[in-house]
This record gives structure tokens, C-alpha cells and sequence, in this order.
């Protein structure tokens, strides 16, 4: 990644000011419409990708799994496990977007304004991302249990809540927390850094700089830079991922964290930990991508600088 230093980030904008309070919220509100939709969408995906994980065997393909899932439950079984994953990442996506503007800010305007940039990338994504998993957390529970348990776990998300804090109570619904943080926090920081790094590269080859483009074309730079930025992501998480799927559905009671992992990797071995991972890499590459074109064309809208090429 470039080891160049923080710079100014654009000119003011005429409606909404930089940096303000209605800023960051303009952010975390455009993190929501990114992020909520686009996991949502890819729900079909994530379903068979998650089984698989923990049962390799209980497919042949991804194909064959959604003409299965279909021929028995029609589409509302394709996309089962959408609504706790429509909220879930709603608020993470909230606080991913949100927090990481205000921790860019903090950190390389502020604090450290001399600091490399991609540093200041890593360190504010990380942040964001250690906050935004309190809130995804309970809802990455219960999807997880839902999709990969046969039968169901339970049959929708109310349902989960219910039955998961009735029996193991509001820890029961985080007991997944740390493993999320060691999938989710080194996601977030490979996605937001390379995504800097990659779009500046771009508009350095275009020769021009990014104020020279409409916001229709900057846009389109976030999409090319957001599709590179999701392929890092899906490997470099890959591993946790798995073990996140399988901690949530075969985690027994009482159970450390610890334990429960250095059991599972007995199972399964670190080619178990790679399961399911080119289904991840096309999901998360278009995910990634379509994220950054909806964040940035939400900012666009608004009157506001798309991210990175400063």
C-alpha cells in the first residue's frame, strides 16, 4: 500500500459541512443503505456458503444446493436468514461507514495530521469495525444458527431471540463476539485501506485528479476499487469466517471460546478452515463493490466528496 501522507480531502462542500455532526451522520446513514441491501441481496449465497462450512458434504454444488433448497421450500428458502442479516448489517454498516469517517478524521487530521495514510486508514477502520460488531453480533447469531442447522434453529428472527435468550440468556447472543471481531476487523481493514490505496493508484493513472471527474465517473472508480478491495477481504477473513459459522452452530454449553475453537480445529484441520471460500470470494468481491458505489453515490447526492483520490 502507498506510504504517502495525510492530505486535505476536498473543498468544503455549499450544503452540508465537513466533518460536522450531520456529516457523520450523512455517512452512517449511507453505511446503512450500502451495507443492509447488499448483504441482504446476497442472502441465497451466504446460506449455502455457511452450510457448507459446517457440513462439506451436504452439497455437491452450489447449484445443486438452491435447486434443492427450492424444489422444498420454494424462494422464502432460498433467502432464509434475510431479515436478521437485513438488520444486522444495517447497524454495522451504520457504524463501519459512520465511525470510520470520524475516526479517518480524528486520527489523521487531528491527532496525528503528519501520520502515514494508510496507517490512519488501518487504525480508523479497525476502530469503526470493533464498535459496529457490538451491534451486528446478536443478529450474526441468530442467522447463523438459522441457516445452519437442519431443521432450522428457528424459523425467523423473532423466533431466534426468544429461544436463544431463553435458554442461554443475552450472553448467549454474543458468545460469538470474538471470533467476529478476528473475521471482521482484519475485513474492514484490508477493505477500507486498499480501497484508499487502489482508487488513489487509479486516478494516478488517469493522470488527472479526482475533482476533474463527474460524479458519475468518481463513482465508477469506487466501484473498479471496491471489487479489488472485497477480494483481499474474503481471504484475509476467510478462516474466521468459518469459524464463526461453526462456533455459533456447534458451540456446546458451557463451552470457552478457546476450547471450543482449538476442538473444532481438531475436526476439521486448517484445510477446514478454507471451506467455501471461492463461493466467499465472488460474494464478497461483488458485495464490497456495490457497497462503495451506493455509499458514494449516496455522498455524491448530497454534495458531498466521494472517498479517497485526496
Amino acid at each position: 500500500m502507498a506510504a504517502t501522507k495525510m492530505q486535505g480531502r476536498g473543498p468544503p462542500t455549499q450544503g452540508i459541512q465537513l466533518y460536522s455532526s450531520t456529516y457523520f451522520g450523512a455517512c452512517a446513514l449511507g453505511g446503512i443503505l450500502a451495507c443492509g441491501p447488499t448483504h441482504t441481496a446476497v442472502t441465497p449465497l451466504d446460506l449455502v456458503k455457511c452450510r457448507r462450512q459446517v457440513d462439506p458434504k451436504i452439497y455437491s454444488s452450489n447449484i445443486s444446493a438452491w435447486r434443492s433448497i427450492f424444489k422444498a421450500e420454494g424462494l422464502r428458502g432460498v433467502f432464509f436468514g434475510w431479515s436478521p442479516t437485513y438488520i444486522g448489517y444495517s447497524l454495522q454498516g451504520g457504524g463501519k461507514y459512520g465511525f470510520y469517517e470520524v475516526f479517518k478524521h480524528l486520527y489523521g487530521d487531528k491527532l496525528a495530521p503528519n501520520a502515514n495514510k494508510t496507517v490512519v486508514y488501518l487504525a480508523a477502520s479497525a476502530s469503526a469495525e470493533f464498535i459496529a460488531d457490538i451491534a451486528l453480533c446478536p443478529f450474526e447469531a441468530i442467522k447463523v444458527r438459522m441457516q445452519t442447522t437442519l431443521p432450522p434453529f428457528a424459523p425467523n428472527l423473532r423466533s431466534g431471540w426468544s429461544k436463544i435468550v431463553g435458554t442461554e440468556g443475552f450472553g448467549g447472543l454474543y458468545k460469538g463476539l470474538y471470533p467476529l471481531w478476528g473475521r471482521q476487523i482484519p475485513y474492514t481493514m484490508v477493505k477500507f485501506a486498499t480501497f484508499e490505496t487502489v482508487v488513489g493508484y487509479i486516478y494516478g493513472w488517469l493522470g488527472k485528479p479526482k475533482e476533474a471527474y463527474n460524479g458519475l465517473q468518481q463513482t465508477g472508480v469506487s466501484f473498479a476499487g471496491g471489487y479489488i478491495a472485497g477480494i483481499g477481504c474474503a481471504v484475509v477473513s476467510h478462516p474466521a469466517d468459518v469459524m464463526v459459522s461453526k462456533l455459533n452452530a456447534d458451540r456446546k454449553a458451557g463451552e470457552s471460546a478457546t476450547k471450543a475453537i482449538s476442538r473444532i480445529y481438531g475436526n476439521i484441520g486448517f484445510s477446514g478452515l478454507w471451506n467455501g471460500l471461492p463461493v466467499r470470494i465472488v460474494m464478497i468481491g461483488t458485495l464490497t463493490a456495490f457497497q462503495w458505489l451506493i455509499y458514494d453515490s449516496f455522498k455524491v447526492a448530497l454534495g458531498l466528496p466521494t472517498t479517497g483520490g485526496h
